[in-house]
């Protein structure tokens, strides 16, 4: 039996907090939550209790830790885990800044301990079918990506100034899936955005909509669309243009019924949010953590690639602040 703790009680934390408890083999112990209130209630439902960091940590029973909480908490949770020998699984990012997150990287690799970034789209069927497929060399040799990646709406003003801007929090899942399908590493980038959707996003030093084009060291592109506002729902879509052919990941829909009309003919929106299109992947993700744990089974998604893709949402906002095309570091 491997005991877990949880750090975290928000809306992310609610999602790990019901997947952990249904794991096999996994017993859900401890929540750990700034609101204790909210720590005790979550772990009331999935027969754990509340407890505080040092407390968990200090736990020798404890095995794995779950770091859903703040983005400014990771990085020290992250370095606390491992110091303390915890196998950990943690959302993106790393942290804001480069320099810590090399810090962190650089724990977990002294510690030697499991470190398991959330990049839960890599755990999506219908991307992971994707994924299979190319390497199964059915459209050849990939050449060109490009990602739609559309928030039916923005957070809060007041989350944007702390979030470290849209290609940290938003776009960072889509520079990992460029890495990942592509299997292949940037060297430029190039960015650019406007702010469309609410002046309040602009004045508080971000944007809302964005492009980024990148290029490859084998000399392939991507091309990153991205916005805050879908007024048709979450829109997550990619496609692979190969030597052979081309791949397309579509959005899910709530169901699959077309209706046919003597107007027109319909089908379901996209499914609302992030939280119910990724919940299968959610899911995936963290039985793959405790697989991993268990059975020795190589990560999909690891410290290094949160390092690697917060390098590229600092290059490009740096693009975009500068206007002008980054090179990075080979």
């Amino acid at each position: 039996m491997i005991e877990v703790a949880l750090f975290g009680a928000g809306r992310i934390g609610k999602i790990h907090a019901a997947n952990l408890a249904a794991q096999p083999g996994v017993q859900f112990k401890y929540v750990v939550d700034v609101n204790q209130e909210a720590a005790a209630a979550l772990a009331g439902l999935h027969g754990g209790s509340s407890a505080t960091v040092e407390a968990a940590l200090a736990d020798p029973a404890i095995k794995a830790v779950v770091i859903a909480s703040s983005t400014d908490t990771h990085a020290d949770l992250i370095l606390r885990s491992a110091a303390a020998g915890k196998a950990i699984f943690c959302e993106k990012p790393v942290d804001l800044t480069i320099d810590r997150a090399r810090a962190c990287a650089a724990a977990v690799k002294e510690a030697k301990v499991l470190c398991m970034l959330g990049f839960q789209r890599r755990y999506d069927p219908t991307f992971n079918a994707v994924k299979t497929r190319i390497e199964a060399g059915e459209i050849g040799t990939p050449e060109l990506l490009i990602v739609t990646s559309r928030d039916p709406g923005p957070p809060p003003v007041s989350y944007i100034k702390v979030s470290g801007g849209i290609f940290k929090d938003m776009l960072i899942h889509d520079f990992d899936i460029f890495r990942w399908i592509l299997d292949d590493e940037a060297v430029s980038v190039h960015a650019t955005g406007s702010c469309l959707v609410d002046p309040a996003i602009g004045e508080a030093g971000d944007l809302d909509t964005a492009v980024v084009t990148i290029r490859t060291a084998k000399g392939r592109l991507c091309q990153i669309n991205a916005s805050r506002r879908a007024a048709y729902g979450y829109d997550q879509r990619f496609e692979v243009l190969g030597s052979a052919g081309m791949l397309q990941a579509g959005n899910h829909k709530p169901t699959e019924v077309t209706a046919y009309g003597s107007v027109n003919v319909s089908v379901d929106r996209p499914e609302d949010f992030f939280l119910e299109r990724y919940r299968v992947a959610y899911a995936q993700e963290m039985a793959h953590f405790f697989d991993a744990l268990t059975h020795g089974t190589p990560l999909r998604t690891t410290v290094h690639d949160g390092l690697k893709a917060l390098e590229l949402a600092e290059a490009a906002t740096l693009s975009w602040r500068e206007g002008r095309v980054v090179t990075l570091a080979s």
